[in-house]
C-alpha cells in the first residue's frame, strides 16, 4: 500500500479560511491606509505575515496531504496537531496588535470578566494539558481516526485549548489577570514539562498502544512501534523548541516594556523639574 498524498480540499475549512482573512486583511488595510502616524506600528507588514502565515498552517494541517497521511501514519498526525495546537494559534494572536483589535476590545473585557475563573491563567494551563492527555487515551485516539465527526471535535478543542493558552502570553490587550515577572515561566514551564512527559512516554513506550495503527496497511515500511516513537520525539521536541523560543520572546519583549517604562519614567521626572 503506498502513501495517500491526495489533498482533503474540505468546503468548510476553505470558507471558514477564506472568511478569516478577507475580515483580518481588511482591517488590517484600514489601518494601514489610516490617518494616524503610528499606522505602521499599528498594522505593520510581518504582523499580516503572521497572520497569514496561520491560515497557511490551518490549510497544511487540514487541506494538503498531511491530513491524508494522517490516516496512514500516527507521526504525521501529531504533526497536525501540534500545528493546530501551537503554531496556528502563536502565529494569529502575533498577527494582531491593540489597533487592529480595536472594534472588539471592548467586547474581548466583557467576555473575560464574564468567564470568571476560565479566564484565569492557571485554567488554561489545566485546559491545553487535559485536552492534549485526553485525546491521547488509546480510546479517545482511536475513536477520533475512525470517526469523521470525533475527529472535528478533536481538532476544534485543540485549536480553542491552544488559542486560550497563547493569548494569556502574546495577547496585545492588557488583561484582567496579567502574568507577570516570573509568571510567563512558571506558566509555560508547567505545562510544557507535562506535555513533553506523554511525548516521552509514547516515545519509549515498549508497544503500540493505537489499535487503529497496529491493524492499519504500513507504508514506507515504518512499523507500528516505530512510527509511535517518532510521534512521540515530536510531541516532546517541538514542546521543548517552542518553550524555548517563547521564553527568549517574552525575555526580549520584558526587556523593551521595562525600557519603555524607564523613559517615561524620565520624561515625567524632567518635566517635573522645569520651573
Amino acid at each position: 500500500m503506498g502513501p495517500d498524498l491526495s489533498w482533503t480540499l474540505s468546503p468548510g475549512v476553505l470558507l471558514a479560511v477564506a472568511i478569516v482573512g478577507w475580515a483580518y486583511v481588511r482591517r488590517w488595510r484600514q489601518v494601514r491606509l489610516g490617518p494616524s502616524p503610528r499606522r505602521g506600528t499599528d498594522a505593520p507588514v510581518w504582523r499580516l505575515c503572521c497572520f497569514l502565515g496561520s491560515l497557511l498552517a490551518v490549510l497544511l494541517a487540514l487541506v494538503s496531504p498531511l491530513d491524508a497521511l494522517a490516516d496512514q501514519l500516527f507521526f504525521t498526525h501529531m504533526v497536525q496537531h501540534m500545528l493546530l495546537l501551537d503554531v496556528v494559534p502563536i502565529l494569529a494572536i502575533l498577527g494582531l496588535t491593540k489597533v487592529l483589535l480595536r472594534p472588539v476590545t471592548r467586547t474581548v473585557h466583557d467576555i473575560e470578566r464574564r468567564a470568571g475563573p476560565l479566564a484565569h491563567p492557571a485554567f488554561a494551563v489545566a485546559l491545553y494539558v487535559a485536552v492534549i492527555w485526553a485525546w491521547h487515551v488509546p480510546g479517545a485516539y482511536d475513536a477520533a481516526v475512525r470517526h469523521s465527526g470525533v475527529h472535528v471535535l478533536e481538532h476544534m478543542t485543540f485549536v480553542i485549548a491552544g488559542s486560550l493558552y497563547w493569548w494569556h502570553l502574546l495577547s496585545p490587550i492588557r488583561a484582567r489577570l496579567r502574568l507577570a515577572g516570573l509568571g510567563p515561566v512558571a506558566y509555560m514551564a508547567s505545562t510544557k514539562v507535562l506535555v513533553g512527559v506523554l511525548g516521552m512516554g509514547l516515545a519509549f513506550a515498549p508497544s503500540a498502544l493505537y489499535s487503529y495503527y497496529v491493524h492499519h496497511a504500513r507504508i514506507w515500511g515504518i512499523s507500528a512501534l516505530d512510527d509511535q516513537a517518532m510521534a512521540g520525539l515530536i510531541m516532546a521536541v517541538e514542546q521543548s523548541i517552542v518553550m524555548g523560543t517563547a521564553l527568549v520572546v517574552l525575555f526580549v519583549r520584558a526587556l523593551a516594556e521595562s525600557e519603555r517604562e524607564q523613559q517615561r519614567r524620565e520624561r515625567y521626572d524632567l518635566a517635573a523639574d522645569r520651573p
